[in-house]
């Protein structure tokens, strides 16, 4: 009897130990493999702000840290803007600039060593020249222009909603959210009519306002997506990495939410 107490005794410690063990797997495209699809990503083009006078354009990060994503997950990705050309990334958010505000961004930094990554800079398509069908998937880049170039910019609620009813995961990202503000669906609807979703928010706006000393955008996301009734608008802490799928209607609410709004992107492509 004593030996099979022993032998019980050990048996519950080594299931113990088992139950420790932690496993983590998550494909990574190898260099050659086939492309799964082209994603389209769609930046502001240069906009100067009514309420700061500063020359604004796309966020940095909210561009390469989800680019990031969709390379390493086998996609490729072709880049458009509200007119075409050349795009500038907000002052703030390049990794370089004197403010050191997104010098830890080492993401943005790496790629912009890359001849490849300032071409394509250089060089965006013009939204209303992109052919839905050729992507699986759209991500709208946010910054301080989206607010001027977003905002009820009819061919752009066009575009995403295109891709939005063809049942193709369709994101938007911090200041883009805007876009949603106003987009409607072919019936009329607003897309987020029954939608949770989140932006950035008050909060966030808050800091950013106190950090430079004055009002830098002409209105809130949150303010206004408050107003739509039938629409679940949320937020989480300042700042933090915070994202929503519904459906295939997926949102992040600020330029640290990017990765994680592109990762359920990858996800939903992967089902």
């Amino acid at each position: 009897m004593m030996i099979a107490i022993t032998t019980m005794a050990s048996f519950a410690q080594t299931q113990s130990k088992v139950s420790t063990i932690k496993e983590q797997q998550q494909y990574v495209h190898f260099h050659g493999a086939p492309s799964k699809g082209k994603i389209l990503m769609v930046a502001s083009s240069p906009s100067v702000s009514k309420q700061t006078g500063w020359p604004i354009g796309f966020w940095a990060a909210e561009l390469t840290h989800p680019l990031r994503v969709f390379q390493e997950a086998g996609y490729e990705v072709e880049l458009a803007s509200t007119e075409g050309g050349k795009i500038e990334m907000d002052g703030y958010s390049n990794p370089t600039d004197a403010s050191g505000y997104s010098a830890h961004d080492v993401i943005t930094l790496g790629y912009m060593q890359m001849p490849w990554f300032n071409e394509m800079l250089a060089n965006t398509k013009k939204m209303t020249e992109v052919n839905p069908n050729d992507y699986v998937a759209i991500f709208l880049v946010g910054g301080q222009g989206p607010m001027y170039t977003f905002k009820e910019n009819k061919e752009l609620e066009k575009l995403f909603v295109d891709f939005y009813e063809d049942g193709k995961p369709s994101a938007a990202v911090c200041h883009s959210t805007t876009l949603l503000l106003d987009a409607k669906k072919s019936n009329g609807e607003l897309l987020v009519k029954g939608k949770t979703w989140t932006g950035f928010a008050n909060s966030e706006e808050d800091f950013a306002d106190n950090a430079v000393g004055m009002k830098i955008q002409p209105y809130r996301i949150e303010d206004e997506a408050r107003k739509i009734k039938g629409t679940n608008f949320k937020v989480t802490d300042a700042f933090a990495s915070y994202a929503i799928a519904d459906g295939n209607l997926i949102t992040g609410q600020q330029q640290n939410s990017g990765e994680a709004a592109a990762r359920m992107v990858v996800e939903m492509l992967s089902k």
